[in-house]
């Protein structure tokens, strides 16, 4: 596969080059991609099918298989940063990271930045909590630049309350009454493009929140002034909820995994607010009443 042209320019005081997206068609890394597009930034999207990819002129689309070194050296050669995706349950913990962070330093790749997660290393959020621990470890220990962003439960996670409020059901709540401080994906993105390409985010571990910590009673409250009818909840037990996440599709196997986070959120572990959002974007993040307004039409 041929190099790509490497094209540099002064953005806000730092020079910007082909940034690399892994998880490119994920929630984050689309938003990446279209963020990247609309400021001009050259920037390829790594995908296992570039064919369904569906992204836009500006995108370059590179095939890319973490099984497959050579997809991969291909895909970094000539990039200066990588945006880093590893799915929870995709293969041994860390491995896809340090898949992809040695064909980075072979390609003398400048930046990286790590979307973990919330919570990441705290042994009383359950086994999940330890999923990036090594690939953030491999990161801190290499010679690249490195960001790790770890973000707070996604407002767009609730998409998945659509059929129950437009079916006017009551929305579970799987929390106990647990607070989280929800963030909208696209302040995560945001920070990720920032981190990408400015200087000023080396060393740095963002925990990336909304700007308040809300439970299940608190959203509900919020979707109903936005749609201006009453969204009613209803407690789930332990066990209601483990039934519902084998329902979801999980195997029964890790549905203990699961639940393990969902008691760390019912005692309070998430109950997180940082600033960090607006140091990096030198604005507020945004609040899920906004996220709501803006994605009003799938509940309605």
């Amino acid at each position: 596969m041929p190099d790509f042209p490497i094209r540099d320019r002064e953005f806000g005081g730092s020079v910007e080059r082909m940034i690399l997206i892994t998880g490119a068609t994920g929630t984050i890394g689309s938003e990446i991609v279209r963020l990247l597009a609309a400021r001009g930034v050259p920037h390829r999207a790594l995908t296992r099918d570039p064919a369904r990819a569906g992204f836009g002129p500006a995108t370059q689309v590179v095939r890319g298989d973490y099984d497959d070194p050579d997809s991969l050296a291909a895909a970094v050669s000539g990039a200066d940063a990588v945006f880093m995706v590893n799915v929870i349950g995709t293969a041994a913990p860390g491995a896809h990271d340090k898949a992809l962070l040695a064909a980075a330093e072979a390609a003398g790749v400048r930046r990286a930045v790590k979307l973990s997660a919330i919570a990441t290393g705290d042994a009383a959020a359950g086994r999940f909590s330890a999923w990036h621990v090594p690939g953030e470890q491999a990161l801190r220990d290499g010679p690249l630049e490195w960001t790790v962003l770890r973000p707070s439960t996604f407002a767009a996670n609730f998409l998945w309350w659509a059929g129950e409020i437009k079916a006017g059901r009551p929305v579970p709540d799987q929390y106990g009454g647990g607070a989280q401080g929800v963030v909208d994906p696209a302040d995560v993105s945001a920070v990720a493009v920032e981190s990408l390409l400015a200087d000023g985010h080396h060393g740095r571990t963002y925990t990336l929140t909304g700007p308040q910590a809300l439970s299940t009673p608190d959203m509900a409250a919020v979707a109903g002034k936005v749609l201006g009818r009453d969204v009613a909840w209803v407690g789930l037990s332990r066990e209601e909820s483990r039934a519902s996440v084998i329902a979801s599709g999980v195997p029964e196997a890790g549905a203990d995994d699961v639940l393990e986070g969902l008691d760390f959120v019912r005692a309070g572990g998430n109950a997180v607010v940082t600033d960090d959002v607006q140091q990096v974007l030198g604005r507020a993040p945004r609040t899920f009443e906004q996220w709501m307004r803006a994605h009003q039409d799938a509940f309605a």
